[in-house]
C-alpha cells in the first residue's frame, strides 16, 4: 500500500496580497504551520488554491515555494488535471516532477463525457505520467460522477493509479468503493465532515480543507480513526464540526482563507469570480477561532 499518503493531506490555499499577487510569505509559513502539527502530505494547486484563475507561471513559482518550504519532511501532490485530455498530458511533460509524489487529476468538467470517456481520458493521463495519479472525483463541480466501476477500472488497469479522491459526499459510493477496491488501491475522503466516518470503515485517509487551518487536533483525529480509536477520534470531531459547515457555507476557498484570516496566517483575498466571506460568515468563524 502507498503508505505516504495514508493519513491526512491538505489542499494549501494560495494566499494573496492586497494587489492580488501571491502572497508566498505566508505561502511558507502555511506549510511550515501545517508539518509542524502533524498533516501528513501536502496538495499544490488543487480547487482549494483557486487553481483556475492561477497563471503557469504563477504555477511554478507555487510549486518552488512550497518545495522549498517543505525541504523533503512530507510528500507533495500536485494538481494536473482539465477537460483538455492533450492539454493535461502536454502540462505533464512539461512539468519537472522530480520533488513531487503524485499527481492529483480530477475528471473533465463541463465537457460531461460518458464513462467511457472518463476511462479512455484517464487512460492517456495513466501513460504519460512519469508519477503516480490520484483520481478527484468531484461531481458537484465537474457536473458528471465518475461510477464506481470506472474508478475500479482504472484501479485494476493501471499500476500507477493508486488511489481515488472522493469528494461527492455520496456515503455509498464510498463503502462500495471500500468493499471492491484492490487491496493496495486508496480511498481518500475529499468530505471534511464525512472523513473520519471514511476513515473507520476502510478508507486510506483525507485530503481536507480544514485540516491547514487546524492540523494538530485534525491530523491526530484521523490518525485515530485509522487506528480504530472511534471514541477519542470522534471528540475530536464534535470539536471541529460547526467550523467544517462554516467554510463551505458559501464557497471554498473564501471560507477557509477566512478561518486563516482570523488565525493572522493570512488574508482573506480571493480572485474573482469568488469573493471573500460575507461579514456575518466572517464573525461566525471568528468567534469559533476565539473559542477554539
Amino acid at each position: 500500500m502507498n503508505s505516504k499518503f495514508l493519513g491526512t493531506g491538505v489542499a494549501l490555499v494560495t494566499p494573496f496580497n492586497d494587489d492580488l499577487t501571491v502572497n508566498h510569505e505566508a505561502l511558507t509559513n502555511i506549510v511550515n504551520f501545517n508539518i509542524d502539527n502533524g498533516t501528513e502530505y501536502l496538495v499544490i494547486s488543487g480547487t482549494t488554491a483557486e487553481s483556475v484563475t492561477i497563471t503557469k507561471d504563477e504555477k511554478k513559482a507555487i510549486v518552488a515555494t512550497i518545495a522549498k518550504a517543505n525541504n523533503g519532511r512530507v510528500p507533495l501532490v500536485l494538481g494536473i488535471g482539465g477537460n483538455n485530455t492533450m492539454q493535461v498530458i502536454e502540462e505533464i511533460k512539461a512539468t519537472d516532477l522530480s520533488g513531487i509524489d503524485a499527481i492529483l487529476s480530477v475528471t473533465p468538467y463541463y465537457s460531461k463525457p460518458t464513462q467511457e470517456g472518463i476511462y479512455q481520458h484517464f487512460k492517456a493521463i495513466s501513460e504519460a505520467s512519469p508519477v503516480d495519479i490520484i483520481l478527484y472525483n468531484v461531481p458537484g463541480r465537474t457536473s458528471k460522477n465518475m461510477d464506481v466501476s470506472t474508478t475500479l477500472r482504472l484501479a485494476n488497469d493501471f499500476k500507477n493509479v493508486i488511489a481515488v479522491k472522493e469528494a461527492g459526499n455520496n456515503v455509498a459510493q464510498y463503502l462500495q468503493l471500500i468493499k471492491n477496491k484492490p487491496e493496495d488501491f486508496l480511498v481518500i475522503s475529499g468530505d471534511d465532515d464525512l472523513a473520519l466516518s471514511i476513515v473507520l470503515a476502510g478508507g486510506a485517509g483525507v485530503i481536507s480543507v480544514i485540516g491547514q487551518a487546524f492540523p494538530k487536533d485534525f491530523s491526530e483525529m484521523i490518525r485515530l480513526g485509522l487506528k480504530g480509536d472511534n471514541k477519542a477520534a470522534y471528540k475530536l470531531h464534535f470539536k471541529l464540526m460547526n467550523v467544517i459547515d462554516y467554510i463551505f457555507e458559501e464557497n471554498n476557498p473564501s471560507g477557509i482563507k477566512a478561518v486563516f484570516q482570523a488565525l493572522g496566517l493570512c488574508e482573506d483575498t480571493v480572485r474573482l469570480p469568488l469573493v471573500p466571506a460575507t461579514d456575518a460568515l466572517k464573525q461566525k468563524i471568528k468567534d469559533f477561532v476565539e473559542a477554539y
